[in-house]
């Protein structure tokens, strides 16, 4: 990363990885979109304002371009595994869209291999970028000791593509849109997660579910209620947090903020987030820099154990499962 722009390459331009193509192309003058990697490359590359890029059709020769310093990868988890590994062997940073996997064996095989060849690996948890979850981040103090957590995420049902779900491994609402609440909990408590009791609410039975009840009890003692579902209606995304000394609400759907403590009830509206520029700013910043990532692959690796271990007990009817999970 000599040049004074970092090359970047991003694998997968559907629906979010336009995103990230947007941000790249518009807000981040300190990266140059250099090329993209999609399953049919002959639809081209349409992006208004996008100068020329080149255009792979597989992985490894977008990896492989030589004007490509640093890798977005917006795929279905099932193909990260490969990716990173093509990424780690061609020693290049590589930011991984959330879940970083679909299982926790091939999340350590990542989180290992990039370890292993000193390869930066950031996991790509927007939702710590969100400017309420930061602003909660600050008012902690105010609370006291943590002692309770309740997570609200539901987000609109959508229309996808046949196979959608094989890309999460058949694994449906919990790891595409919970994951981000597993991984809030370890972000906002500071602690690991002990132990799992999950109920999943699966509608055909031989669909992926669309609803999960989650209670986690972290290393310090927090209890933490999560509840994840598609729904018809419009989006919830609500975190109370309750200590010893006071309880934080927040609202990242209506960017409100309220810390109750001992000297009263205080409001904050803060403004809307761009969570993904937020992430991929970070993530060059600190590639750069060759700083540590702000969100770890190990961060990521923590979210998807946590997912399978509510999968392991919601197949016992929601029975306890202990953390971290045996091989």
């Amino acid at each position: 990363m000599a040049s004074e722009r970092i090359g970047v390459g991003l694998i997968g331009v559907g629906r979010h990885g336009l995103r990230y193509a947007r941000h790249i192309v518009h807000d981040l003058p300190a990266a140059s979109l250099q090329a993209v990697c999609r399953q049919h490359p002959e639809q081209g590359f349409d992006l208004s304002g996008a100068p020329p890029v080149k255009i792979y059709g597989k992985a490894e020769l977008l990896i492989a371009d030589p004007t490509v310093d640093a890798v977005i990868v917006v795929t279905p988890p099932i193909y990260a595994l490969e990716i990173c590994r093509l990424a780690v062997e061609a020693r290049k940073p590589l930011l991984i869209e959330k879940p970083l996997a679909t299982t926790v064996a091939d999340a350590r095989a990542m989180v290992s291999m990039a370890r292993e060849a000193a390869v930066p690996l950031m996991t790509a948890q927007t939702l710590r970028f969100d400017h309420t979850i930061q602003r909660m981040m600050e008012l902690k103090s105010h609370i006291g000791r943590s002692e309770r957590i309740h997570l609200i995420s539901r987000i609109e049902k959508k229309t996808t593509a046949p196979d959608h779900a094989d890309g999460y491994g058949r694994r449906g609402a919990l790891l595409e849109i919970g994951v981000h609440m597993l991984d809030l909990v370890r972000f906002m408590t500071g602690e690991e997660v002990d132990g799992v009791r999950c109920t999943m609410d699966v509608r055909p039975d031989t669909s992926p579910e669309t609803a999960a009840s989650i209670r986690l009890v972290t290393s310090g003692g927090t209890i933490c209620q999560i509840e994840i579902a598609r729904v018809s209606t419009e989006r919830v995304g609500r975190a109370d947090w309750w200590g010893s000394q006071g309880r934080l609400e927040v609202d990242w759907r209506t960017c409100r903020v309220s810390c109750h403590d001992g000297t009263g009830t205080h409001e904050f509206e803060v403004p809307p987030s761009q969570t993904v520029l937020g992430a991929v700013t970070a993530f060059l910043q600190a590639a750069r820099d060759g700083a540590p990532m702000p969100v770890t692959g190990e961060d990521g690796c923590r979210a998807v154990e946590i997912a399978e271990a509510c999968y392991r007990s919601a197949q016992f009817g929601g029975a306890p499962v202990t953390l971290p999970l045996s091989a």
